[in-house]
Formats: structure tokens, C-alpha cells, sequence
């Protein structure tokens, strides 16, 4: 994180004190370079089950930041790919990684939305959104509206499908690192305005099930193979896909 490509430590605390907008507006410029940006370990897993399922059409990376989820989608959809993020500081670092790259023949074409997630201005016109290490940005009270949002913006039979790791345990150290993060932003949050909502133990499997339900997704777990296994046989990282009947 504080190499000399990656954020300082005072330009961490600077985006941590600012609205999760402005922090990303900022973080922008050095934000692949840094652990906030998903492995590609996970995104080759993801991309693989996917390849399996597909092709789809049409697809939307939820929360795209700089565009790793887009390169994903670009593998498994034929005809568009749209990344929708309300960063623009994000959303200019991906349309650059977009034009830097080499489109081949046969590849989507490529868009980019700003817009907020709890209000997408789209029809349904998806066949398959994903999102990644986007949901500790989501009060566990806004996954209701956000659900129901890619509901509708997903056509009958279309997947919404995303990473989940298994949850840590007590005697991992690691644990106590994200419990002492999350709790140190509570009190943030709790005496600075306007706050910066980001939490890694507020997206629990169990609540994600129900309230995908409860937005008229039907929910299937697929283990990603690639990650192993933990003692109790249980998958380390699972595939949540969420199905729209129809």
C-alpha cells in the first residue's frame, strides 16, 4: 500500500475523512495499486464459472470502480458491457484503461455510467451484472432497495452473481483486524461528517440470501474450486448467483 505507486498515509487519511465519494475521487489515480482493488485471482475464478454458465449478451459491472469487473464481462458477454460507478475520479481511470487497451475483433463494446447504485437508470436491458468488493460501502438496511435495483435492471432469466469470502474466524488474526477497522469507522462515523460508510463484517451470507429472496431473486451458492476448502470441508470462497425467474 505504500509503495511509491500506492497512497501515502496521509493520503489515506485524507480520502478517509472525506464523503465515499470524494475519498474515490481521489483514491482514483493510485487505487490499483492498492489491496482495496479485487485479486485477480478472484476475478480469473470468477470469469471461469462464469464461461461456464454463458455467453450472456448484455452486461453490467455494479460499482465498477476501474474497470476489473468490466474486463471480466468482456470475456463472457457478445454484444455490450456496461460499467456503472458514482466515482468519477473511478469511472475516468477506467474509461482510460478501456482506450489503452487493444480491442480485438469479436469483443462488447464498452460503456461507462456514473450513477448511484441504489437508483440505476437503466431498463431491463441486462442479462448479467456482477459487482466486486463493492457491499461494505451498504448499510445492511439499503441491500433491500439495492437488490430490488438490479432486479430491474436484469431481463427475465438474467444473473446477478458476485464473490463472497467465507467469513473469518477468531483465531485468525485477521479477524481482529477487520473487527478493530469496522470499529474504528463507527466511531468515525459517529463524531465526523459526512461519514465514510465502508465496513467488512456488514455483508453477511445468511442476510444476503434473505433479502435476494426477498427481491424476487432465486439464490444458488457455487464454490470457486480454485480457493480450496477450509477444515470443516466448508468452500473458502463462493460464487453468489441470484437468478431473476422468468
Amino acid at each position: 500500500m505504500f509503495s511509491p505507486e500506492g497512497p501515502s498515509l496521509r493520503e489515506l487519511a485524507v480520502q478517509a475523512l472525506s464523503s465515499v465519494e470524494r475519498g474515490y475521487d481521489l483514491l482514483a489515480p493510485k487505487f490499483d495499486h492498492t489491496p482495496f482493488r479485487t485479486p485477480d485471482s478472484v476475478l480469473d475464478a470468477v470469469r471461469s464459472a462464469l464461461a461456464r454458465t454463458g455467453p450472456y449478451d448484455d452486461g453490467l459491472d455494479l460499482c465498477c470502480g476501474t474497470g476489473a469487473g468490466v474486463d471480466v464481462l468482456a470475456e463472457v458477454c457478445r454484444r455490450s458491457v456496461v460499467g456503472v460507478d458514482f466515482s468519477a475520479g473511478m469511472l475516468d481511470v477506467a474509461r482510460r484503461r478501456s482506450q489503452a487497451g487493444v480491442r480485438g475483433s469479436g469483443r462488447p463494446r464498452v460503456g461507462w455510467v456514473r450513477a448511484d447504485a441504489r437508483a440505476l437508470p437503466f431498463a431491463p436491458a441486462f442479462d448479467l451484472v456482477v459487482s466486486f468488493g463493492a457491499f461494505g460501502h451498504f448499510l445492511p438496511r439499503e441491500l433491500p432497495g439495492l437488490f430490488a435495483q438490479v432486479h430491474s435492471v436484469l431481463r427475465p432469466g438474467g444473473r446477478f452473481a458476485f464473490p463472497l469470502v467465507a467469513p473469518l474466524r477468531p483465531t485468525d488474526p485477521a479477524y481482529w483486524m477487520l473487527l478493530g477497522f469496522d470499529a474504528v469507522m463507527r466511531v468515525r462515523n459517529a463524531v465526523w461528517r459526512p461519514p465514510f460508510v465502508m465496513y467488512y463484517r456488514a455483508f453477511r451470507l445468511g442476510e444476503v440470501r434473505t433479502e435476494l429472496a426477498r427481491a424476487g431473486f432465486e439464490v444458488e451458492l457455487r464454490a470457486l474450486p480454485e480457493f480450496g476448502r477450509r477444515r470443516d470441508g466448508s468452500p473458502r470462497v463462493r460464487m453468489v448467483v441470484a437468478r431473476r425467474p422468468g
